[in-house]
């Protein structure tokens, strides 16, 4: 299958300047294009993951995909999808943040592609060109006329209370300046992205056709979103980082195992290697036995192996089987089993002032008076750190204690509280 058609029935093309050069350019291996990527956080987020995982599937193809950091264009803000101006971060942060995404995306790419992509970053042929020189070698090839029909800058001239400032206004012409770099320099003739990115995108298009009288395309995926009619990527806390450090393996997985039944077969479409028969299989199995959520375990799987590496799973997995199943909890790591266990009441004591398990009981609100919580332990009802207590006079030690000084209570099948002693 030709990749553009692969594209196709993943549904990940939703505007292309020219269906059937950008498959005749696909058609070949060896062809060059690039997707960019602003440093606008310290990491990439899984609204990243479908322009890098197209990447990733265009150098499975046997293409030669280029990762574009936006050390320049990150100092500057993308009026798209915005409704005010963004505030300048300092060149120091952005390259630096510049620095671990290009870390994160060599990373991916080497977990799902056996090799690295070109990573470039704009920086480095933007910061020498002088205010002149863009206005008279680039800026000349654009018109306002041109530039006010863009939907990112309509939008923000039609609203009087924000505007656009003409930095931002000048966006598109950075970003059609890489392209026009890239395409001298690599010979690039796609630029990828977000739908939002169409006008930027075509600005590259526009430029190559004017300066260097040549022709170049464009593609854009579509914005995702949820049966519910939200915009997909985020959780109650905000977005899910690809960064272990920011959204921990076990919520990374959980966002995923948690996917609607509605969504499901969309989201293993964008976002998993996985063939049009697998898919189908696990489609009729969404559709025969929702119960099992076969499907949503898959995309949890797949999309954290994808991003974390096998081995990650293999703990979280051990992690939840601990938690929910009849796992080793002590074998679990204290970060995971930090993370497996955030939405679960917690309570912290002076290690002098520890108070019986009664009372630890009632402080998690786990029982509701002491009186309830002895019958509960009397009853077999409770678990430490995975050891089954009937004792109400059982004082915990150090033995229950898990690495990193939690004590994990378990009342009943799935009703959990964490204890940390706060020590002088």
């Amino acid at each position: 299958m030709n990749i553009y058609d692969e594209f196709k029935w993943r549904g990940l093309v939703h505007q292309v300047s020219d269906e059937e050069k950008v498959r005749e350019y696909l058609s070949e291996p060896g062809r060059t294009m690039y997707c960019g990527f602003d440093p606008t956080a310290e990491s990439l987020h899984i609204g990243n993951l479908v322009p890098l995982l197209s990447l990733a599937r265009l150098q499975r193809a046997g293409h030669k995909p280029i990762v574009l950091l936006g050390g320049a264009t990150g100092m500057i803000g993308d009026p798209s999808g915005k409704d005010k101006e963004r505030e300048f971060s300092a060149r120091e942060l952005v390259l630096a943040r510049a620095a671990r995404i290009r870390a994160q995306a060599e990373a991916f790419f080497e977990k799902n592609t056996g090799g690295k992509p070109i990573v470039v970053n704009n920086y480095d042929w933007t910061k020498d060109v002088t205010f002149l020189e863009m206005l008279r070698d680039t800026g000349k090839h654009f018109t306002v006329n041109w530039m006010l029909a863009k939907e990112s800058v309509k939008g923000r001239i039609e609203r009087e209370d924000v505007g656009i400032s003409f930095t931002e206004f000048s966006y598109m012409i950075l970003q059609g300046f890489d392209f026009h770099h890239l395409y001298e320099t690599y010979g690039c003739r796609l630029q990828i992205g977000g739908g939002d990115q169409w006008g930027n995108i075509t600005a590259g298009t526009e430029l190559i056709r004017r300066k260097a009288a040549s022709e170049a395309f464009a593609m854009t995926f579509p914005l995702i979103t949820t049966a519910s009619g939200k915009k997909f990527g985020k959780s109650e806390k905000g977005a899910i980082f690809m960064d272990p450090a920011l959204t921990s393996p076990y919520a990374f997985y959980q966002f995923w195992l948690n996917s609607d039944d509605r969504d499901v077969v969309k989201l293993l479409k964008f976002f998993t290697f996985l063939s049009q028969e697998e898919i189908a299989a696990l489609e009729r199995e969404v559709e025969t036995n929702p119960g099992a959520r076969e499907a949503q375990k898959r995309l949890a799987a797949e999309t954290t192996i994808m991003v974390h590496g096998r081995d990650v799973l293999d703990r979280v997995l051990a992690a939840s089987e601990a938690l929910f199943g009849k796992g080793d909890i002590r074998a679990v790591e204290p970060s995971l089993l930090r993370a497996a266990l955030e939405s679960a009441p917690a309570v912290s004591y002076e290690a002098r002032n520890l108070p019986d398990l009664p009372q630890m009981l009632v402080d998690l609100g786990l029982s509701p008076s002491k009186g309830q919580a002895r019958k509960d332990i009397q009853a077999g009802g409770l678990t430490l750190s995975g050891n089954k207590i009937t004792d109400p006079a059982h004082a915990p030690g150090d033995s229950d204690f898990l690495e990193g000084g939690v004590l994990v209570l378990r009342k009943g099948k799935k009703n959990y509280g964490l204890v940390t002693i706060r020590r002088a």
